[in-house]
């Protein structure tokens, strides 16, 4: 299926109802797939060539939704730019993405004023919000346009969006999926979250990442359901917004959730229709899963795993616990997924491998990064390699070790920050933590752990080493902790180990 098929088809079966709302404004299916019609026009008429690169800086906002799939009309590609990116950044990405048209808010006109003369490949910029010296305003660019379907020659496998990589390991990747790839993801959630029209989605993380744009707005349009947007989390924003639209269902990452049940002015009553929470991007702690269903018996929580480039690969509903608690989920039923050895021959059940994943969900490529893409495919056999450690159960169900990179080799022993960071959580004073090797003259590296505490909780060094010490083995146990009040992250809610890491490595071999 093709991604502007998704809209086509809902728009034709639900056309006066809402697809999109953003605060106090809506608009209906049939207004989605017209102004998406409109915008595929406007960028034909540019003259580009077939998969062009469209780039957009945005925070969730309408023109977001209509950019999606407008882009995707058009058989050019949407190169998804996260709003964080400082001015380095966000030209490196530019222009290693090839972006020839740039839609942009007008919040960040003064951060694309800083880059423009160095992307000269940009030869159109189109603003959202408030006109912008230099750019046309969005509206003005599509008006006029025909707001039927073009009438171009497209393939499910042609590439259709791009996002990159959250560098937690380093510079970003582009990440380029097929239309094939975003629909068999579209219709893995769809199914495996229980998703259909009568829903009410609320969109809370960027639409800039896989996990909003293509894990729940794509999925929600696919159903015919109903999308709320909102622009900047908070707890509060959240609530409001839950209560004025009725919100049914939501993607959260576990920062969100926890800041949620954490925030003084907590509200179950605002909160009442709520009944679906996924979740994915960085560990849920049990006693953040314990918080949310003791203050909202109702809600029925799914764990989800997977990757920009794999989509979703693993999936946990409610029903299975507690009986499977701590693990990510089995593969959905529109995917293979296996953990295996380096040879490629899958482990013994409770034996350490690599999740790898094979099927039309796989991206296409690392653009531009044939090395990487190589690396990616490496074996040659259909199968892509996530770097994420695991074991399998004689069920099926997955549980992460941890990252592949993030494995500390101390005095010739594997030691795995993700058993450490277990254990840290299981301390009531611990709210995040993050464990990584630091270089030691003897063990080669050893364990450290920067930990966020919980507020209004307190707990010393000497204490949490005794906590890990009564769980773990020597080898395993922290060398250096350090209480900081807050985490690096990428916008998708995971810590982001190279900055904690980089200090300590510094003209040092260590890839970090």
């Amino acid at each position: 299926m093709l991604t502007g098929d998704m809209l086509r088809r809902s728009a034709q079966r639900f056309p006066d109802k809402p697809a999109i709302i953003w605060g106090d404004k809506q608009l209906t299916y049939a207004g989605l797939d017209a102004a998406a019609n409109k915008l595929a026009h406007a960028l034909l008429s540019l003259d580009l060539e077939p998969g062009s690169k469209i780039g957009i800086l945005s925070r969730n906002r309408m023109e977001y939704g209509i950019a999606f799939f407008g882009v995707a009309k058009s058989g050019h590609v949407l190169v998804n730019v996260s709003v964080l990116y400082a001015p380095e950044e966000l030209t490196f990405v530019l222009d290693k993405a090839d972006v020839e048209v740039l839609i942009f808010e007008d919040v960040f006109a003064d951060k694309v004023a800083v880059v423009r003369n160095s992307l000269p490949a940009i030869r159109t910029y189109i603003a959202m919000g408030n006109a912008v010296d230099g750019a046309t305003p969005f509206y003005d660019f599509i008006a006029g346009h025909n707001d039927t379907q073009p009438d171009i020659d497209l393939d499910e496998d042609d590439p259709f969006c791009m996002t990159y990589t959250g560098g937690t390991t380093g510079r970003p990747k582009g990440v380029l999926a097929s239309h094939r790839a975003r629909t068999v993801t579209a219709h893995t959630v769809m199914v495996e979250e229980a998703l259909d029209e009568n829903d009410l989605v609320a969109v809370v993380t960027p639409m800039f990442h896989v996990a909003a744009l293509n894990i729940m707005f794509q999925p929600a349009v696919l159903a015919g359901a109903t999308t709320t947007l909102l622009s900047v989390w908070s707890p509060q924003g959240f609530t409001e917004m839950a209560e004025r639209d009725g919100v049914t269902a939501a993607f959260m990452v576990p920062t969100q959730a926890n800041m949620l049940i954490q925030d003084d002015g907590f509200d179950a009553g605002a909160l009442r229709t709520w009944r679906k929470l996924s979740f994915a991007g960085a560990p849920m702690p049990d006693w953040v899963q314990r918080g949310l269903l003791e203050k909202l018996p109702e809600l029925k929580l799914t764990q989800i795993y997977g990757q920009s480039e794999m989509g979703v690969i693993a999936v946990l509903r409610h029903w299975y616990l507690p009986e499977k608690l701590g693990a990510v989920g089995r593969q959905p039923y529109n995917v293979d997924v296996a953990v295996v050895r380096p040879d490629g021959t899958p482990v013994d059940v409770g034996e350490i491998g690599e999740v790898v994943s094979r099927g039309d969900n796989l991206m296409t490529a690392y653009y531009d990064e044939p090395e990487q893409t190589e690396g990616f495919f490496k074996l040659g056999d259909g199968w892509g390699w996530s770097g994420d450690l695991a074991t399998i159960d004689a069920d099926g169900f997955i549980t992460l070790v941890d990252r592949s990179k993030d494995m500390i080799i101390s005095g010739g022993e594997n030691v795995y920050p993700s058993e450490i960071e277990r254990v840290l959580y299981d301390h009531d004073a611990v709210g995040e933590c993050a464990v990584f090797g630091i270089p030691d003259p003897k063990w080669g590296e050893v364990p450290a752990a920067y930990v966020c505490l919980k507020p209004g909780a307190s707990v010393s060094e000497d204490e949490l080493v005794d906590h890990c010490a009564a769980q773990l083995a020597r080898f395993k146990r922290p060398r250096l902790i350090k209480f900081v009040d807050d985490f690096p992250k990428t916008p998708i809610g995971k810590i982001q180990k190279t900055v904690l890491k980089e200090p300590y490595w510094q003209e040092r071999e260590k890839k970090i």
